[in-house]
């Protein structure tokens, strides 16, 4: 009869049975932490989640107290632009209405004649402060004073020497040129126009705006004060051009647009008359005449009228944007000699 002896653990046995516990703890411990974080990453998102929403909420209130944003058009509101447009607008309505009715906007203030009387022109003798001789010789030779001239507006005809004001407003130059009108009484002087060189094309448009102003006359004439003119034969002239409307007189002519600076006549917008440098017709601008109704064309848009380096041209380029007619009279062309011609070089 066999006998079954016990059966002994090996010790390598029992100390794989004894690591088993030991070992799933670490797995226990892994797997804790893995929850929380899992937990924590949860509650972060689900956090956010709200935050979100929240936040999708606030600004969705907000939307509609929030001020809407300024368009271009509300922005002119706001800086009263539109209302400056409306005017501009207004005034351009005018200005069209003014043309179709021969260039008058309202009834002008003819303070230098006498009511219901009308002049056959006004003649303005271009000056500077530097040309006193020059005037007094003007005063004993074509140019009447005194009583003569007095006598002479009596028959229709206003003589004027024209003359900005200084840079130095009051200064001696000023003060000079009042002095002499206190005891002559025949300039006009421009307030609005600084008396220089280079500002001589705007010279024009402040006597013809100031001019047609002052006087109800016919004819308005500009002359330069380096020539002799024959007064008698310029009225004669006038006389025989009565009645004629939007008459642009003068001794007519075009050239070449001086693109060298320096030169004599330099025009720094040469760029302007095109590839051939040459200037449009205009009168030259020793002695030129204007109609009334030219004149006051020139007095309700002087805001806008472009000037060039010279006076006549820049007079010439206003002259073609209406419906001015030519007349080029070869006695207005100022030469040395007089020759049958209206004035001469003095």
């Amino acid at each position: 009869m066999d006998q079954t002896l016990p059966t002994t653990s090996s010790k390598s046995d029992r100390r794989s049975k004894s690591k088993t516990p030991q070992a799933s703890k670490p797995s226990l411990m892994m797997a804790f932490f893995s929850c929380l974080a899992w937990l924590y990453v949860a509650g972060r998102l689900w956090q956010d989640a709200e935050t979100r929403t929240l936040l999708a909420s606030l600004l969705k209130q907000n939307s509609a107290q929030r001020p809407k944003t300024l368009t271009v058009e509300d922005k002119l509101t706001v800086l009263g632009c539109k209302d400056l447009e409306r005017r501009i607008v207004e005034a351009e309505m005018e200005l069209t209405l003014a043309k179709s009715q021969g260039y008058l906007k309202s009834q002008f203030k003819q303070s230098g004649s006498a009511p219901g009387k009308k002049l056959l022109a006004v003649i303005g003798v271009y000056t500077s402060f530097g040309s006193r001789l020059r005037r007094n010789v003007f005063r004993v030779s074509w140019m009447p004073k005194g009583d003569a001239l007095s006598k002479l507006e009596e028959r229709g005809i206003i003589i004027r020497f024209v003359i900005g004001r200084s840079a130095n407003r009051g200064d001696s130059l000023d003060r000079n040129i009042d002095e002499e009108n206190r005891v002559t009484k025949d300039f006009l002087i421009l307030d609005g126009h600084e008396e220089a060189q280079e500002e001589l094309p705007k010279k024009a448009k402040f006597f013809f705006s100031t001019a047609v102003q002052m006087w109800d006359a016919e004819f308005y004439v500009k002359v330069d004060d380096n020539i002799d003119l024959d007064l008698e034969g310029l009225i004669e002239l006038l006389q025989s051009r009565r009645g004629q409307e939007s008459a642009y007189m003068g001794c007519m002519k075009s050239g070449e647009v001086v693109a060298e600076e320096g030169r004599p006549w330099y025009e720094p917008e040469w760029w302007k008359f095109g590839d051939q440098k040459s200037y449009f017709r205009h009168a030259a601008g020793s002695l030129f005449i204007l109609t009334k109704n030219l004149s006051e064309y020139i007095y309700i848009n002087s805001a806008s009228l472009k000037t060039y380096a010279h006076d006549d041209t820049s007079v010439g380029s206003w002259m073609m944007g209406v419906q001015a007619t030519y007349i080029d009279d070869s006695r207005l062309c100022c030469v040395n000699s007089r020759q049958d011609k209206v004035c001469s070089l003095a």
